[in-house]
């Protein structure tokens, strides 16, 4: 892998509550020079980014019911179609994690299906966060067993607002229980190279940072060696 393909795997992202336009268009410069996937942003910013982006291969991906998917699925439909209509390309929504922990797997699905469906209509790329750091391993696979039945393009890890992040077992389970149907993104704590590689290497087609530059000057260090 090269460094333009690392890039690749960044949804470099800007999540703060206490964002500003300066912020973002700094965001999106970054995302240009390096290359990213996307930019990951609350979905008030996705006009904005837009703008900044145009003319460029770079994804907007609007962030749904962030970062506790506690919104109910009217609120959240609304956002997707909102979101979409201001220009996204990806939509990253958060579970009802309340519904999951009761075990309201049917729930689980119809949220699922309602949101990806909205997506597919629009050709706009679908993640599901689980936040993972709130479930146990039985209820992640639940969920990953569903999204497999769904198929969103991706399942998610975590907000990066929660108790904790992406975890390479977190992400093996995830990616072991879809069989190849469906995608697996890491983030939340991704800041340096080496766990940023760990992520890949346990089968993370996408990676959430905050960090995209940092760890792209470590991967580029630790290739001149």
């Amino acid at each position: 892998m090269n460094k333009k393909e690392l890039a690749k795997y960044f949804d470099h992202t800007y999540l703060k509550p206490y964002a500003t336009n300066a912020d973002l268009k700094k965001l999106c410069d970054e995302a240009k020079e390096i290359g990213a996937c996307m930019v990951a942003i609350n979905t008030t910013w996705t006009k904005f980014c837009k703008e900044q982006l145009k003319d460029t291969d770079i994804h907007v991906g609007a962030a749904i019911s962030f970062p506790l998917g506690q919104a109910g699925l009217a609120s959240k439909i609304a956002e997707t179609k909102i979101a979409i209509a201001n220009g996204a390309d990806e939509i990253d929504y958060v579970i009802d994690i309340g519904q999951a922990k009761m075990g309201n797997w049917n729930y689980i699905k119809e949220e699922m299906e309602a949101i990806v469906s909205i997506c597919k209509e629009h050709n706009v790329i679908s993640k599901v966060i689980f936040e993972n750091c709130y479930l146990t391993k039985e209820e992640i696979r639940q969920v990953a067993l569903i999204a497999k039945e769904v198929r969103p393009d991706f399942i998610k890890t975590s907000t990066g607002f929660g108790t904790s992040g992406a975890t390479v077992e977190d992400v093996k389970l995830m990616v072991e229980t879809v069989e190849g149907q469906v995608k697996v993104k890491a983030a939340g704590g991704i800041r340096d190279w080496a766990t940023c590689k760990a992520m890949i290497e346990a089968g993370a087609s996408r990676i959430g940072t905050s960090s995209s530059l940092v760890i792209l000057e470590q991967f580029e260090k630790e290739n001149q060696q």
